[in-house]
């Protein structure tokens, strides 16, 4: 499996590209791939990094796991492909984007339009076995990921980080928060955001009015 992925991607990332964890990692997911059902298709599993390129990056957005269902994951975190029903955390967002932003709930929930302005929503393991969730972890994606964050923490300033739940919040300790803006809350599955941690993070505009201080575009939401 050659990793076709973006070339400043590709570039910042060499030395990990070459490091034997992730040859590993390459030759456990080429067996995976072969031998089971597997997301996101071959095809989109740097579609994270190909619709947001490392020069382009201004806000990074954590997941966990790709969604483990048949046509749901497209390579990017809480994302879906078009005509898919939407997932309850990605409702959860959808509705704070509605109470936050005064904007309409859409009716797809893939969010290709968010990474393509520079948004990169980056799961920390980026491929899963059909209907086990998890069953990727702990075979090199997580430190793979975590060297994606630390390279933009290192060689960038002023990106704005959400980090949701708990597990995004531990991938944060490779965030330099002197040079970039971190905001956290709650998870937005239906079991935190339930519990009041998740709707009134206001994240969306908070974001944008970071941006809008720091002279950059903002995010359409």
């Amino acid at each position: 499996m050659e990793v076709t992925i973006e070339k400043g991607w590709k570039k910042v990332l060499k030395d990990e590209f070459e490091k034997p964890y992730f040859e590993r990692l390459i030759k456990f997911i080429k067996t995976e791939y072969k031998q089971n059902t597997c997301y996101p298709k071959g095809g989109e599993i740097f579609a994270a990094f190909n619709h947001c390129s490392f020069d382009d990056v201004k806000v990074v957005i954590i997941g966990q796991d790709p969604y483990h269902g048949l046509n749901q994951a497209n390579g990017l975190c809480f994302s879906v492909h078009d005509g898919i029903s939407h997932p309850p955390s990605l409702i959860n967002i959808f509705k704070e984007i509605e109470k936050d932003l005064n904007k309409p709930y859409p009716r797809s929930g893939n969010l290709e339009f968010w990474a393509d302005q520079g948004v990169l929503l980056l799961n920390a393991t980026l491929t899963v076995r059909n209907g086990m969730a998890g069953s990727h972890q702990k075979h090199g994606w997580e430190e793979f990921t975590d060297a994606v964050i630390k390279t933009i923490s290192d060689k960038k300033e002023n990106i704005v980080f959400l980090l949701w739940g708990g597990f995004a919040k531990k991938k944060g300790n490779k965030i330099n928060n002197k040079n970039h803006i971190i905001l956290t809350s709650g998870h937005p599955s239906p079991l935190s955001a339930n519990r009041g941690y998740w709707f009134g993070n206001r994240h969306f505009s908070k974001t944008n009015e970071y941006l809008k201080k720091i002279d950059r575009s903002q995010i359409d939401w």
